[in-house]
């Protein structure tokens, strides 16, 4: 038997994450291994091919041409793993697993919203996590997630490789306490102490503009970057927030909150991303083609199957 059929597959992916990475210093403390050991695995696979796979750059590891094919095997070995994982399920349950990511600003009632039709199912397993958009896009492209929730589209970059569906928008308001006289927009605003999201939100941006062009002088009593972080001050501070009403639709159903004003022209747009696979998770299209409105408000979770699990 050859050296090539009996492939190090242990080997095999250390070389994948420090090809994905770039760097092996990095890379040998996300594994939490040695960088010594890291060395010694890639080269033990560079043996068993007779190809160097990296030259130095700098600081960086660079792919030869030899690296280069080895990732494009490394990638569909592993996504094809990925694959099998989520399509036969957990094994040993018998259930589907669904791994979503989430921007750590997008609002917890749309996730929520989003897997409610799996909520009272009990052959899927759910696993969720949040961070930033680039590192869970990236995950998504590794096969470590299955979709990813985000409040902004794909870059041009990145349309090729993933799909972005727009799920649902909502309109932006100023959400409050109740008061005793009605809120006029724009008229109240400027003396109205406000609780804003930063200003690297879009919203924010767009926010900012409108007052602008209409000559108002905004009081920011704070600005955040949590949705939820605002519903608590809107809530507790007494102050006005400006965010969707899918963030607080808790509250105002309860009267705790109130709308004061709808934004001209200014909406938060919910977006979920998803890789090509060569076999499609099972519970996705179901998730995605529903009626925008499932979305912003909380449906009652089906017993049944979503359509096309």
């Amino acid at each position: 038997m050859s050296r090539l059929t009996e492939l190090n597959f242990h080997h095999l992916r250390y070389f994948w994450a420090v090809a994905l990475d770039g760097n092996l210093t990095r890379t040998a403390r996300r594994l939490r291994v040695s960088q010594s050991a890291l060395s010694k695995q890639i080269r033990a696979l560079e043996d068993q091919l007779g190809q160097p796979l990296f030259a130095r750059a700098g600081r960086r590891l660079e792919l030869t041409e030899a690296g280069k094919i080895a990732l494009e095997y490394a990638d569909d070995i592993f996504a094809a793993g990925s694959e099998l994982l989520t399509t036969l399920g957990d094994g040993r349950s018998g259930r589907h697993v669904l791994r979503i990511g989430a921007v750590a600003t997008l609002s917890r009632n749309f996730q929520d919203s989003f897997v409610a039709p799996l909520l009272r199912r009990e052959d899927v397993r759910i696993s969720m996590e949040s961070g930033g958009a680039d590192e869970l896009v990236g995950r998504l492209a590794d096969h470590a997630l299955d979709v990813v929730l985000t409040n902004r589209p794909l870059s041009p970059a990145m349309a090729s490789s993933l799909r972005c569906w727009q799920l649902a928008r909502q309109r932006v308001s100023l959400i409050g306490r109740p008061r005793s006289e009605p809120f006029v927009w724009p008229d109240d605003v400027a003396g109205t102490r406000l609780v804003l999201p930063s200003g690297r939100s879009d919203i924010r941006t767009a926010f900012d503009a409108a007052c602008a062009r209409l000559g108002i002088t905004v009081r920011v009593f704070a600005e955040v970057d949590d949705m939820a972080m605002l519903r608590l001050l809107a809530i507790d501070a007494g102050a006005v927030a400006l965010l969707p009403s899918v963030v607080v639709r808790d509250e105002i159903t309860s009267g705790v909150l109130r709308e004061h004003a709808v934004v001209p022209d200014l909406y938060e747009n919910f977006f979920a991303i998803t890789a090509e696979r060569r076999y499609p998770h099972p519970l996705l299209r179901g998730l995605l083609e529903r009626d925008e409105r499932s979305f912003l408000w909380r449906p009652e979770p089906p017993r049944g199957e979503i359509p096309g699990a």
